[in-house]
């Protein structure tokens, strides 16, 4: 299950920047409060691309360990989140199965053509 925490911003904002130059950090500490604060839509946009970025990279991970994967959604989340206990500010992204595959997956339908998602400085 890939999850986040949406107000992670807030509650320790310095363990992102932990790294960074100390004028870059408190630069960026600072900043974050005023760039997410009353901002749910924004705050949820990051989560779910910080999600996908890390179930990717998980996905990637499984294949070169021999693995497969399947990022799945069409779950109830609110079930989900009641049996896992989640906490109230996190939200579930997507569930993921990591394993051996016991047949070949099935053909992605609908798959839209390059020319129909893939632009160049703008949009047609």
């Amino acid at each position: 299950m890939i999850c986040a925490d949406l107000k992670s911003w807030k509650d320790n904002p310095v363990q992102y920047w932990k790294n960074t130059p100390k004028d870059a950090q408190e630069f960026l500490v600072s900043a974050m409060g005023s760039f997410y604060e009353g901002k749910e839509e924004l705050q949820r946009d990051e989560a779910m691309r910080s999600c996908g970025i890390a179930a990717q990279t998980i996905m990637l991970a499984a294949k070169s360990m021999g693995y497969d994967s399947n990022p799945m959604i069409g779950f109830d989340p609110d079930k989900v989140a009641e049996i896992i206990n989640l906490p109230k500010d996190y939200v579930i992204s997507m569930l993921m199965a990591v394993g051996k595959q016991t047949k070949p997956a099935m053909p992605r339908g609908g798959q839209l053509p390059l020319d129909k998602v893939v632009f160049t400085d703008k949009f047609p």
